[in-house]
């Protein structure tokens, strides 16, 4: 597993740079998996936290086509 910082990084590169829209796609994504979404990436839910999972899903471009740029 990757450092967050690298993940975040590259997150931040598939937002075009734009930290205040990704902060905004991590949270929304983060509250789906609170309340019961399940990961798009291989990630036990009860080990690793919900932003953390969202950052990962976004580096990963696993996330949902309505939060890409």
């Amino acid at each position: 597993m990757q450092r967050i910082e690298e993940i975040a990084a590259k997150a931040l590169q598939k937002m075009g740079n734009d930290r205040y829209k990704l902060s905004l796609v991590v949270a929304k994504r983060a509250e789906e998996l609170a309340n019961g979404a399940i990961p798009l990436v291989d990630l036990d839910k009860n080990k690793v936290k919900f932003a953390d999972i969202a950052l990962y899903e976004i580096a990963e471009e696993k996330n949902h086509p309505r939060e890409r740029h």
